[in-house]
């Protein structure tokens, strides 16, 4: 009987209910956060907290959706003990899913300002990494007209992988590979459509941001990115319109499936990479005469677009590898794995031997689908070349 009653007490002293959890009514949510950089030892950290209520009342106003809580700090830490002193409810990070940078923060350097997220348990792995167009804030002040905060509206872009997708953990095995090469996409306002309502616009990728050492010393446009993407194995739906050779008109293609090979190779010294980029698609749209229904046809449009991809990846080459001197190809990376001792040697430089790589491309297009029509609409029967 007495070890049946010390069995009781000891699991008794195994339950322990709920005597640590936090209700919801008692948590403020953070879907985004944005930090600037208010002077050269101040930061300033914006968090945008979800306001629950405005759901519950069928409010669908940005004003009511949310809510933007300011402080500035000596780090991200402070100010947001700051922003905590503001704010009624505990912040909670577990459901934010942007992390803004700003420009001007951004080029002063983002050493300092990493650890934060990832020392806190709070804070998503998978949240996504961006670099404003000015003040990250700003950002998050907008109402875009299409979803219910800004914050939502980057990070379904992110989703549908329109430009390179950063996430923490990501930026976080940037910081530790040791090449001091890191990419962000870039977020940019649209300009409004009512200027009478400067707040109604929509926050969009603009390209890329490039750092060297933590310090962002460059910027990719749109179109280079897609070279980049290409390059980095990312690219994911990816819509190419090239011209065939001796036609008039062009032609889109929409890959399906897409895969990016990087091949090293260290012959006689010299350092070089085979980029091997294969991709499956459909045709978008035909704006030349071809009828694409035979063999002869389809290879010559195959090689339309292995021509335009070609040329959109040695344009982000020449600007990352030439201009900016800066590995965010992941080149690196495919050394270390295939030449250890070698990449070893030259590690402490490695961005000066990565500009000096030779790059060769073998771009393989596959079109599977040619779409519902097989005659160029809008063109009379008498044009078209079959």
């Amino acid at each position: 009987m007495k070890w049946l009653v010390c069995l009781l007490c000891l699991c008794a002293c195994l339950l322990g209910g709920c005597w640590d959890r936090v209700e919801i009514n008692d948590i403020a949510l953070v879907t985004a956060a944005a930090i600037d950089l208010s002077t050269p030892d101040v930061i300033e950290l914006s968090v945008q907290v979800f306001i629950p209520r405005s759901v519950s009342e069928g409010n669908g106003s940005e004003e009511a959706m949310t809510i933007i809580r300011t402080e500035k700090g000596d780090n991200i830490a402070d100010a947001m003990s700051k922003v905590q002193l503001n704010v009624p409810r505990k912040v909670f990070w577990g459901h934010c899913r942007v992390y803004i940078y700003g420009e001007a923060l951004a080029r002063h350097g983002l050493n300092d300002f990493v650890d934060f997220f990832a020392r806190h348990p709070e804070p998503r792995n998978r949240a996504y990494v961006f670099v404003s167009k000015g003040k990250a804030r700003d950002i998050l002040q907008v109402m875009p007209p299409l979803e219910r905060y800004p914050a939502e509206v980057v990070r379904k872009l992110s989703d549908m992988h329109v430009g390179i997708n950063v996430t923490l953990l990501d930026l976080q095995k940037m910081f530790a590979a040791g090449t001091d090469s890191i990419a962000l996409p870039m977020v940019e306002l649209m300009k409004p459509p009512n200027e009478e309502r400067p707040m109604e616009t929509n926050p969009y990728l603009s390209g890329t941001a490039v750092f060297r050492n933590g310090k962002m010393i460059g910027t990719l446009s749109a179109q280079t990115t897609k070279g980049l993407i290409w390059l980095r194995d990312e690219a994911f739906r990816m819509t190419v319109t090239g011209k065939i050779t001796q036609e008039r008109g062009l032609v889109t293609f929409r890959s399906i499936r897409e895969k990016t090979r990087l091949k090293p190779r260290i012959e006689d010294g010299r350092w070089k990479m085979l980029v091997e980029i294969d991709t499956v698609g459909s045709i978008e749209q035909n704006g030349t005469r071809l009828t694409l229904d035979t063999p002869e046809q389809i290879a010559k449009t195959e090689a339309g677009v292995s021509k335009e991809i070609e040329s959109e990846v040695r344009l982000a080459l020449q600007e990352v590898q030439k201009e900016l001197k800066v590995d965010v190809l992941n080149f690196a990376r495919q050394f270390h794995r295939n030449y250890p001792k070698e990449f070893a040697a030259v590690r402490e430089h490695w961005n000066q031997v990565f500009s000096e790589i030779e790059v060769d491309l073998n771009v393989k297009v596959n079109v599977r689908q040619t779409g519902l029509i097989a005659v160029p609409a809008g063109l009379p029967n008498s044009d078209v070349k079959r």
